[in-house]
């Protein structure tokens, strides 16, 4: 292990998860830094700063096609810093990285560093670290912070869609399904004033029965959270939106034991096979300053 790599490990105490005791915990690879670097050699090959950044999170979306579907990667021991992990994905860290690298190569901010920068911008509340609560957990409150960063316009209320009135608890009464808010107190407290103020905001999402009538407004490169009827909890699943020629297709990372994937079903067909989807909130990105 050269320095350079072993300055990125951090030693983590005993957990009550085993696979996460006593072990050296990664913030990132080399292998990370080189799919990083593939990436925005792929984006130089395809020309894509000069395309609508739509097109490019699809195109940075379509080159993880394949990659493991990989759950809680960012919950590792340890106070709360930058995890990056291109190798598994979840369906959030998916989109996140699609849009993350869409906006370096649109900026012209194409090293590792650069990524890196971005991804905390975006992954965190006003882009800052203050520990475990400070960052995004809910996707609605992703949606809000990045729309008043200027990521992204969120369009379901001028596109026709409902209030979306619910009372967001789902963490704060599950903290044992956290290890961050069942042993420190003050996390727990924090994510339930943050959880607060998100019942408390005016939010609009597309009912699933509205979705097909409404596809004509919806583009690629949109990007959605799935609503749901789960108590407590705003949004179950995060997808990239792709038009084929069957209509509006999912491009995403689906589920425990699969990969990322385009959906072989539309859009409205997903939220109807499944009883606990409610409807789609969505996020139109925008081109980023330079």
């Amino acid at each position: 292990m050269n320095r350079r790599t072993f300055v990125k490990y951090v030693v983590a105490g005993a957990t009550t998860h085993p696979w996460r005791s006593f072990a050296p915990v990664l913030a990132w690879g080399d292998e990370d830094e080189a799919i990083c670097r593939q990436k925005f050699s792929l984006a130089v090959s395809l020309s894509l700063q000069k395309r609508p950044i739509q097109e490019v999170i699809i195109q940075m979306g379509i080159s993880f096609l394949g990659t493991e579907y990989v759950a809680f990667a960012l919950e590792v021991p340890g106070p709360e810093r930058l995890v990056v992990n291109m190798r598994g994905l979840d369906c959030v860290s998916f989109y996140e990285n699609a849009l993350v690298l869409a906006r370096c190569i649109k900026k012209g901010t194409t090293t590792f560093q650069d990524y890196r920068d971005e991804l905390k911008y975006i992954r965190y509340r006003g882009g800052v670290i203050d520990g475990y609560p400070s960052r995004l957990h809910y996707t609605s409150d992703y949606f809000y912070d990045n729309e008043k960063k200027g990521v992204w316009t969120t369009i379901a209320r001028q596109m026709g869609g409902k209030p979306f009135r619910k009372v967001i608890n789902y963490m704060s009464t599950h903290p044992d399904q956290y290890r961050q808010l069942r042993e420190n107190p003050r996390n727990l407290e924090a994510i339930r004033k943050i959880e607060e103020e998100i019942s408390a905001r005016e939010m609009y999402f597309i009912p699933k029965t509205m979705v097909a009538d409404l596809e004509r407004d919806i583009e690629s490169g949109d990007i959605i959270g799935i609503t749901t009827d789960i108590e407590g909890l705003d949004v179950s699943h995060t997808a990239i939106v792709v038009r084929q020629s069957g209509g509006l297709h999912l491009l995403h990372a689906p589920s425990v034991g699969k990969r990322v994937e385009i959906s072989e079903i539309t859009l409205a067909e997903y939220l109807a096979k499944n009883k606990h989807h409610t409807g789609i909130m969505i996020v139109r990105p925008k081109e980023p300053m330079g």
